[in-house]
């Protein structure tokens, strides 16, 4: 499949142009750049004295167009031959989420919820093909109105089995026709997702959930989210609430979540700890999330304690029920609740109880753990900030991040996403080289902005390669920096007031910044790209990747087997920008071919060797 500015080019030159005419054409262009950045040219730069990295002028589009042309006409001179385009895989992997095979994890002998989890060793390689979306799969719409209604087509629930979930779906949510409309009064707990949020407010001492900031609380894992109703709530306070659940064949969490703009992966308390280092989150949040929380001698609860902060809270909301209830109803809600005993071990205080909910916070004084019982939980040996940070690791019976140099308790952090500099020296980060990378991406943002913004962000409807307009969609909503350092993508766009989330990854063979960034408040995760990230398909809305490939390339990765992955977790007309040196974009845009995205190449006209490749997937049917 040529793409819509190959296919132009096509229309005027034809399909096989003679060769001499392409020198011309060739020599002809290369005079109009030599005039276009020549001092005397009648084009005047309206502003010489703005730096290239800002945004581009009309002078400079100019430039970077000639130049485009000119590698587009190189690219066809050359006889480049086009790589086989992948074909559209069969109508069984329309949701596919590789390394979650469930009857290939219980061959392999794992039970007792091990086979829900996340197993890429037993990952069989496959045919390569383009996972498709299914026949009634609509565009999102707008946000904030995705967030409240979804196309039911877009998501792996039927109407047999909404209608079967229960009384507590059927207040959550109503299925009209093709949509599924959300209703932000009433939610995940029965007296409304509001009320809820504002009644755990009051339980640690705050006057309303709009406090949540001031007691230190601004990133929030919610276990078991359901369909995202409370992180949705949430998102309208700027506080960061990433939803985690384990992989499900039907009616997935995750995937609803994903579908109205809320954060969430794949993830669950099974085995392996989640890829988050010690001492991430401000609170961990279950509501009726139902985990057995008595089993495994009490490693789930261990495994929380890792992940909060100090000071941090964990919310429990258990199922509902009455001193009338039979005596196996309180012998399950029992087995939902930590027992008393282990969270003393844990140096954790009850800090409010009211009705179904239960609220723990976790000490600040590291003294506390010295103070306990003997044969109590020991603490870990190692110091978790002094190694590789957790990627999938079993689960440790040991209470870590207690000589971490990040203990410190969250009410007394500085407000704002904005570190200081002692919290930055604290995380390993010079101020100088944190500031310089802030710089660097506020500017680069505009320049992203400048290239994309008439095609994804203004409100003209007309969408590339359509014949008659269609209605106005933004489609940016989910953005996953797949390569972030600290988190600066994330931060230009919320300083440019931009309505997205960023799910910042940290590749886990590089540098390890995913304790900054989640210092920061905003949503991260470490992983491996040699394998499939744990989300399930058309998922993100725009994909960025910053010199990823290029370091691939040193490694034993696949830079084809990653393209297909992308492609899989990218929604139809998502957008793609890679940001890496000549050569290894030259070689990316042969795999975003095969993969049919409609690609052009970017010179940034600032003397450097990096380029981008802008990418947009289409919308193919079959």
């Amino acid at each position: 499949m040529r793409s819509s500015w190959f296919n132009k080019l096509s229309i005027i030159i034809g399909p096989r142009p003679p060769v001499n005419w392409l020198f011309l054409c060739l020599i002809s262009l290369l005079v109009l750049i030599v005039v276009l950045g020549s001092p005397s040219s009648n084009i005047v730069d309206p502003a010489p004295h703005i730096p290239v990295s800002l945004i581009y002028t009309k002078y400079r589009r100019v430039k970077e167009q000639a130049a485009v042309d000119y590698l587009e006409l190189r690219y066809v001179a050359q006889g480049v031959s086009r790589q086989r385009e992948f074909d559209l895989c069969g109508k069984e992997r329309e949701n596919f989420v590789p390394c979650y095979n469930v009857s290939a994890n219980l061959l392999a002998g794992f039970k007792e919820g091990e086979e829900f989890d996340r197993h890429c060793e037993l990952l069989v390689e496959t045919e390569r093909c383009l996972v498709r979306p299914p026949k009634e799969y609509k565009i999102p719409l707008q946000w904030p109105i995705g967030r409240d209604i979804i196309w039911s087509g877009n998501v792996k629930i039927t109407k047999n089995q909404f209608l079967s979930s229960g009384s507590m779906t059927k207040r959550l949510m109503f299925l009209e026709e093709n949509q599924i409309a959300f209703h932000s009064e009433e939610g995940l707990i029965y007296d409304g997702v509001k009320d809820y949020s504002r009644q755990l407010a009051e339980m640690i001492g705050l006057g309303s959930d709009n406090e949540f900031p001031q007691a230190g609380v601004r990133n929030i894992l919610d276990i078991n989210c359901g369909f995202g109703s409370f992180a949705a709530h949430l998102a309208s306070l700027n506080i960061m609430a990433v939803c985690v659940a384990e992989y499900e064949a039907t009616g997935s969490q995750v995937q609803l979540a994903l579908e109205r703009g809320i954060p969430a992966m794949i993830g669950n308390f099974i085995s392996r700890q989640l890829p988050y280092p010690s001492l991430s989150y401000d609170m961990v949040h279950c509501a009726q999330c139902g985990i057995i929380w008595d089993g495994k001698d009490g490693m789930f609860h261990i495994e929380v304690d890792r992940v909060l902060k100090p000071g941090g809270y964990f919310v429990l909301t258990s199922p509902t029920s009455t001193s009338q209830g039979s005596s196996s109803q309180m012998k399950r809600r029992n087995m939902l609740l930590p027992k008393e005993e282990l969270t003393q071990q844990l140096c954790w205080t009850l800090l409010a109880q009211q009705d179904e909910t239960f609220i723990w916070q976790k000490t600040a004084d590291v003294n506390c753990y010295a103070s306990r019982k003997k044969h109590a939980i020991p603490l870990c040996k190692e110091d978790d900030d002094a190694q590789s940070q957790s990627y999938y690791r079993p689960l440790q019976q040991c209470i870590s991040g207690t000589s971490s140099k990040r203990w410190f308790a969250i009410q007394n952090r500085s407000s704002g996403s904005e570190l200081s500099s002692a919290e930055l020296k604290i995380n390993g980060v010079q101020p100088e080289d944190f500031f310089e990378d802030l710089q660097f991406w506020r500017s680069a943002l505009k320049n992203y902005w400048s290239l994309l913004t008439p095609l994804i962000f203004s409100d003209h409807p007309k969408r590339p390669g359509d014949e008659d307009p269609l209605p106005p969609f933004n489609m940016i909503r989910n953005v996953m920096d797949m390569s972030t350092k600290y988190g600066g993508l994330n931060s230009a766009l919320l300083e440019e007031k931009k309505s997205v989330w960023v799910m910042n990854v940290v590749p886990a063979t590089t540098s390890n910044s995913l304790p900054l960034i989640l210092d920061r408040g905003y949503a991260g995760v470490m992983h491996d790209w040699c394998e499939p990230f744990p989300t399930y398909p058309r998922t993100y809305d725009m994909l960025h990747a910053s010199d990823l490939l290029s370091h691939l390339t040193s490694e034993r990765c696949s830079m084809m087997n990653l393209f297909l992955e992308m492609d899989r977790i990218l929604r139809p007309e998502g957008w793609v920008i890679f940001s890496d040196n000549t050569r290894t974009i030259d070689m990316a845009r042969t795999h975003a071919a095969q993969v049919r995205w409609e690609a052009r190449i970017i010179d940034l006209q600032n003397g450097s060797d990096q380029r981008l490749l802008v990418c947009q997937k289409p919308f193919l049917k079959k």
